[in-house]
């Protein structure tokens, strides 16, 4: 089996980076990382010499969708089995990526499959969603009531679940995506219609319709430092609003029988 993997880089911290990029080495498999560069410069280049690994400096910023689908193109030519979105600022430990790949080799209707994902301190990071509606992108963000905030987050990131156990879940982060090659065959890449924000939950609706599961695997588990820029910064605000707009235009608003039918049949089996 051929994994192969990408990194999108921004002007990042080259510890936490090399962490995540010695995460995806550290296993003995078949394996190749592509680290696509968004940054303005290509001041990262150095950042690890490895016959395992490419960097690709892109002259202008894309996207992070955009940026991975270089990858994954090229994960298209090499013969790749699986391919391993990451984030720069994840790492985990060694056996990790092979117990995944155990688990998934020969589950062919798997598409899509993330493992629990921690804070550094151990606390478990809700990254398992419905899919999502007007109210959780864009209301949520600014409504003022913490308590209703957290009544819809219950059911929303499925926290009534404990997240102890394997579930098939529609909407799974884009931190770790360890993706089937022939399930992106059939239902295609990253949406480079969105800049940043949402373009997991676009092709985690796709990779279902396509006929394949999107599976948490809590038996594994993986770190990620986890900073929402988006809360933090309203340029990046911004940016989400537009690729919720994108997203609800694209998948339907407030009217979206597929969303319903889909969340209504993932709650129905995890309660």
């Amino acid at each position: 089996m051929r994994i192969t993997g990408s990194i999108v880089l921004y002007h990042n911290e080259r510890d936490v980076l090399l962490e995540a990029i010695n995460s995806f080495l550290a296993d003995d498999f078949e394996k190749h990382l592509y680290l696509i560069d968004n940054s303005r410069t290509n001041e990262l280049q150095d950042i690890i010499q490895d016959s395992h690994v490419t960097y690709i400096h892109n002259p202008a910023n894309p996207g992070f969708g955009a940026a991975h689908n270089i990858a994954l193109k090229l994960a298209h030519t090499t013969a790749s089995d699986f391919h391993l979105i990451l984030n720069p600022d994840v790492y985990f430990g060694k056996g990790v990526m092979l117990e995944l790949l155990d688990f998934v080799r020969d589950r062919e209707d798997i598409g899509n499959i993330m493992p629990k994902v921690l804070y550094p301190d151990g606390s478990v990071q809700y990254l398992c969603k419905l899919l999502p509606t007007p109210y959780d992108w864009i209301g949520r963000r600014f409504n003022p009531f913490k308590n209703m905030v957290e009544k819809r987050n219950q059911l929303f990131e499925l926290k009534f679940t404990g997240y102890d156990k394997i579930m098939e879940v529609p909407y799974l982060s884009g931190c770790f995506m360890f993706l089937r090659i022939a399930a992106l065959k059939k239902v295609g890449m990253f949406d480079e219609g969105i800049f940043m924000y949402g373009e997991e939950a676009d092709l985690c609706r796709r990779i279902i319709d396509g006929g394949f599961k999107t599976v948490f695997y809590p038996k594994a588990t993986i770190y990620h430092h986890f900073e929402k820029g988006s809360h933090k910064s309203w340029r990046l605000t911004k940016i989400g609003i537009q690729s919720a707009i994108y997203y609800f235009n694209k998948w339907g608003w407030f009217f979206d029988r597929r969303r319903h039918r889909i969340n209504q049949g993932t709650l129905k089996k995890l309660t």
